[in-house]
């Protein structure tokens, strides 16, 4: 069974369709890269995925488990309490183009904050935790700088950490790199591909196709809301099959 089953999935925001009828499985350990220009639905996929945007039809399985409904007798879907659906959101890390970081807690306290809130982990034991995952991604020594001291690089892998500091079962990447000046982007790269190594499940949208090249299983290329390119790295760049990706790969270079 895939830890990601994505079925007939559609998504509006009011008249306009944003995503028509995706149909995606991800296994655990692969690391899939989204492509696809701006507008193509990935961004939304990703939400939809750890429900931070609801559905309109189609289903989303997580580790077997439906996100963010139960079905009905009727064959349709009913939304979970926000209790249940927090809980499934706790398994599924997800690191955004801005940090989102709480600027008045230094990194170790925004990586612990969540294990001892949510999970109620004893605050010694998620500050251990927190301080393993901060030198993880290359931050000892950063435990008590506040995010104002630190460069975007820095700030987005406490980000990375507090992300996996919930023990995900999923990560999702939106972007990670956007928001960073050229200069800081290889690190957090660095720290992605770590994690690749260590057989986490990732979903990545991003431009870097350097590190898609490398470290993606697969790539898949987003237009109009659907899925029109799935294949692995070296197809993919060297041979596509699909006109839109052959036009986006053309314009990248």
């Amino acid at each position: 069974m895939a830890l990601v089953e994505i079925r007939a999935l559609h998504k509006r925001f009011g008249a306009v369709g944003v995503l028509h009828g995706i149909d995606l499985d991800v296994s655990a350990g692969q690391v899939v890269c989204m492509l696809g220009s701006s507008g193509s639905g990935k961004t939304t996929l990703l939400r939809c995925i750890n429900h931070l945007e609801t559905i309109d039809s189609g289903s989303i399985h997580v580790g077997g488990e439906l996100v963010g409904y139960r079905m009905g007798r009727d064959g349709h879907l009913i939304a979970q309490t926000d209790r249940a659906t927090s809980a499934q959101r706790a398994r599924i890390g997800m690191v955004f183009q801005r940090f989102n970081l709480f600027g008045h807690l230094d990194a170790i306290s925004n990586v612990c904050e969540a294990p001892v809130h949510v999970r109620k982990v004893p605050i010694a034991q998620a500050r251990a935790q927190a301080a393993e995952l901060l030198e993880a991604v290359g931050l000892a020594g950063k435990e008590h700088h506040y995010p104002h001291q630190l460069s975007g690089g820095q700030q987005q892998r406490v980000a990375i950490a507090r992300a996996l500091a919930m023990e995900p079962r999923l990560m999702l990447f939106d972007e990670p790199t956007s928001a960073l000046d050229p200069e800081l982007v290889g690190e957090v790269l660095e720290t992605m591909r770590a994690l690749a190594s260590k057989g986490m499940t990732m979903i990545i949208v991003t431009h870097e196709m350097n590190f898609a090249r490398e470290v993606a299983d697969r790539v898949i290329m987003m237009d109009g809301g659907k899925v029109v390119e799935d294949a692995p790295p070296a197809q993919f760049f060297s041979a596509p099959s699909h006109a839109r990706t052959q036009a986006f790969l053309a314009r990248m270079r």
